[in-house]
């Protein structure tokens, strides 16, 4: 027997600052442009051409830029056309890979030139060369503020539904529905040691004394809390341990409510799973630009001063490495996206953990990312028990990073 996703849900797989990205992305299109047209006019009119190298060079770094933008806007406007099956939050992936090749080519045509010049030098103009590489460095450090600075915009792009769990970062609120009301249990942890609170949305209030907690963690590990009385809530007198993963008994006047927690991601570092693979490439261009710019000025100066000609291409050696460095990583992150590898090891220990909670067994599972901040995922279930599809797609919903859920159910003997 399988059970499939719901259908009718869409397949929007971008990420949480994807508009505001894309606008910084073309911010910083422009400044590069104003820049390269104002070097190669410059360098027109007053004969230099170091300036309208420079500014040639400028060329290449908006059209990397430009693909990043334009990966943006084409992954926006083709969000809800159906023939992308898994949406189009991949094709920021796709961008960063192409960037990164593109910076592994830099690399090797600057290593290349740094070594032709260690076995040919060449006269260096260092009253021209050294403010251009100025003037290159500033244009790179206030593009990489602008594309590096987060957005407010938190639009998530995915409009199903996977529960009413709300899982914003601070908010570890779980609802208890009892014969005498519903119960409010949240982990209270804000400027606070983390504490169990539990309050009464709807019914009489609950006496302290008539409560208790206890978790179960996954490696069988048991805590009994006991509550206080503060007011509008009752609060466990004990702090909870990290990590939060655990199913809590709440036991209220003799009846029992299992509730569980899940270890969210806090703050802004969230992981692969989470990454703008599009942003990091252009921001690695922009920052690669920037370390080579530095590398330059320093060698030119120690060049124009202690007459070490060779420290100009020792620089270009030492900027094309970083740059090979930065590269590989990019083509090993983005390339194991596109080739669908499961990055997310905690996200799988998690599915894994939810769904044999109760004896149940995971035959086969497949995790993938679907857009930054979405993985989606295929979960087979072989289960002794009347439980259908709906049954664990809703104990998976405390996932908040699974985005596209398929449950197939097997029923045993």
């Amino acid at each position: 027997m399988n059970e499939m996703a719901a259908p009718g849900h869409d397949h929007i797989f971008l990420g949480e600052q994807h508009q505001s990205a894309e606008r910084r992305t073309w911010a910083v299109i422009w400044l590069c442009g104003a820049m390269m047209a104002l070097e190669i006019g410059g360098g027109w009119l007053f004969g230099s051409l170091a300036l309208i190298a420079d500014g040639l060079h400028m060329s290449t770094h908006a059209g990397a830029l430009l693909l990043a933008a334009l990966a943006y806007t084409y992954s926006r406007k083709f969000a809800e056309d159906r023939r992308f099956t898994f949406g189009t939050g991949k094709l920021g992936d796709l961008a960063g890979f192409t960037s990164a090749i593109v910076l592994a080519m830099i690399a090797l045509l600057i290593g290349y030139e740094a070594i032709s010049r260690f076995l040919s030098p060449v006269p260096i103009h260092f009253r021209e060369a050294i403010p251009i590489a100025v003037v290159g460095l500033g244009v790179n450090v206030v593009s990489a503020w602008l594309l590096s600075r987060g957005g407010h915009d938190h639009n998530h792009g995915h409009g199903h539904s996977h529960g009413s769990v709300d899982h914003a970062p601070h908010d570890e609120t779980r609802a208890i529905t009892t014969r005498d009301g519903t119960l409010s249990l949240s982990v209270f942890e804000e400027n606070h040691p983390p504490v169990f609170r539990l309050r009464a949305d709807a019914g009489p209030a609950v006496a302290a004394s008539a409560v208790t907690i206890e978790t179960v963690r996954p490696d069988g590990g048991r805590q009994v809390f006991a509550l206080a009385d503060h007011g509008d809530y009752l609060q466990s007198a004990d702090e909870i341990p990290e990590p939060h993963a655990f199913t809590a008994t709440v036991r209220v006047g003799g009846q029992e409510y299992a509730v569980a927690f899940e270890e969210h991601d806090h703050g802004a570092a969230k992981g692969v799973a989470h990454r703008d693979n599009n942003m990091r490439a252009a921001v690695v261009h922009v920052i690669a630009d920037a370390a080579v710019s530095v590398l330059v000025i320093v060698g030119l100066l120690l060049a124009r001063t202690f007459g070490w000609l060779w420290m100009d291409p020792l620089a270009g050696i030492v900027g094309a490495i970083v740059i090979a460095s930065w590269s590989y990583g990019l083509i090993r992150d983005t390339g194991a996206i596109l080739l669908d590898m499961s990055l997310d090891d905690k996200v799988e220990a998690d599915i894994r953990r939810t769904v044999e909670a109760d004896g149940d067994r995971l035959s086969d599972l497949h995790v993938w990312r679907l857009g930054p901040g979405h993985l989606g995922a295929i979960v087979s279930v072989v289960t002794q028990l009347p439980r259908n599809g709906a049954f664990y797609r809703e104990r998976l919903s405390r996932l908040p990073a699974l985005s596209h859920l398929t449950v197939e159910v097997e029923h045993a003997a």
